[in-house]
């Protein structure tokens, strides 16, 4: 969920999964599978960010009926800057990890490149066969330079962009999605759109959420966006940077904008409050908007494609952690949960658009009646494949964080552009170190 599935996985999820375990003798369970284990009855405890829907797709029971004994326990952080922050702490301590912990595709760099000590290699429990399942961008960026496979993923985050079809109306705007597509083909498009709904909105409503989603979307279209192939921190004369920043700039100053922090909870509540009219919206947001907006939003909402062509933002990965209890037991029901049957299926009923490729043939036909029946595999499967292959550094997700907290105080103080600039590369000065 999600990142991301954002900053946070809501996911944001973003989002991929990372998984990692080790097999060990003294954890009772020897070499069989979690359904056989010699210790008897298992707990797994699984700890994830924002929404990754295994739950609420009835994944989690479907596993334990599957395989008796096993019961599956799952703790939740929203906001997954907090989730990492705990996470981060607990590995250095080696104490308190659950069998399975998410990582956040803006953190799967950091993992491969400086925590590979703290993950299992999957290849020890054959997860090297796995590989062809996945697209090579998505199993490749779980790999160390020396091969070991410290995840699988979960879901991708091709990026559309959600709409509120009674409120489009309220302001006499079009509702039509393919007309929207052509209205907001470029983000100037989509703001000039924004500047006639601010006219004749309803009363508390704007254009959009917030600035950061504005930024975080338009980021996820560039291949090249914090880091180099060569692992060189670029942001400050990145021209693709300087555009997403700009243009969620001006978003701020046109008065566009809710100011809500995405993942608070009066964010939460704005989606059935319809205090916005638009929400950038990676697939794994679909999930995210049905949970806030409840059955009452049912048919209010619709999909379009995204202004200024495909993207990605989130998408997670399952990791196993080498302090874990049950490192066996656990990397058998990753590999259950992110293979191509289960991820269609969380796709169909909870919008995480799959890394498997075998799962996205099997969508490419779904629609969803929440979303007024739009043709979300093929709006979605058509962004994933034109969406460009990132670049993913060890810091991805600290910049972001840092440059949609700046934009924040443009957006809620009016901070000017420049200044809100300079406190972000403080911000990133300091975290990166």
């Amino acid at each position: 969920m999600p990142i991301a599935r954002a900053a946070k996985r809501a996911t944001v999820r973003i989002g991929a999964v990372v998984l990692a375990g080790t097999l060990l003798a003294a954890c009772g369970s020897g070499t069989s599978d979690s359904s056989d284990s010699a210790g008897g009855d298992v707990t797994l405890t699984v700890d994830l960010f924002g929404s990754f829907g295994y739950k609420e797709a009835g994944l989690y029971a479907e596993y334990e009926k599957l395989n008796p004994g096993v019961t599956i326990k799952q703790t939740d952080t929203e906001d997954e800057a907090d989730y990492w922050k705990s996470l981060q702490t607990r590995l250095a301590g080696g104490g308190g990890l659950a069998d399975v912990q998410g990582v956040e595709v803006g953190r799967i760099a950091s993992v491969t490149q400086l925590q590979a000590d703290k993950f299992q290699d999957l290849k020890e429990y054959g997860a090297d066969k796995l590989k062809d399942q996945f697209a090579d961008a998505k199993w490749s960026a779980a790999t160390t330079k020396d091969g070991k496979v410290l995840g699988l993923g979960t879901d991708v985050g091709p990026e559309a962009m959600c709409y509120r079809t009674d409120l489009f109306e309220q302001a006499g705007l079009p509702t039509d999605r393919a007309e929207l597509a052509q209205k907001w083909s470029t983000w100037e498009g989509y703001l000039e759109l924004g500047k006639q709904y601010k006219k004749k909105a309803p009363a508390k409503s704007a254009w959009l959420d917030s600035v950061g989603s504005l930024y975080g979307i338009m980021i996820g279209q560039e291949k090249e966006r914090y880091y180099d192939a060569s692992g060189e921190l670029i942001y400050e004369k990145n021209p693709a940077v300087k555009h997403a920043w700009d243009t969620s700039v001006e978003a701020a100053e046109a008065g566009l904008s809710a100011k809500l922090d995405q993942w608070s909870p009066q964010w939460n509540q704005a989606f059935a409050a319809g205090s916005f009219a638009t929400i950038p919206c990676p697939a794994w947001m679909l999930g995210y908007v049905k949970g806030q907006a409840g059955d009452a939003g049912k048919g209010k909402w619709d999909i379009a494609k995204l202004p200024g062509g495909a993207g990605n933002w989130g998408g997670s990965y399952l990791s196993v952690p080498r302090a874990a209890e049950h490192k066996k037991e656990a990397y058998e029901l990753i590999k259950w949960l992110t293979a191509p049957e289960q991820q269609a299926k969380l796709f169909k009923k909870q919008g995480n658009f799959p890394s498997s490729t075998g799962a996205i043939a099997q969508v490419a036909d779904a629609k969803d009646p929440y979303f007024s029946d739009a043709p979300i595999g093929q709006i979605f499967g058509d962004a994933a494949k034109e969406s460009p292959v990132q670049v993913l550094g060890v810091h991805d997700q600290n910049v972001a964080q840092q440059l949609t907290n700046a934009l924040s105080e443009v957006e809620r103080k009016g901070t000017s552009s420049d200044k809100a600039w300079e406190t972000a590369k403080k911000g990133v000065a300091n975290v990166i170190g």
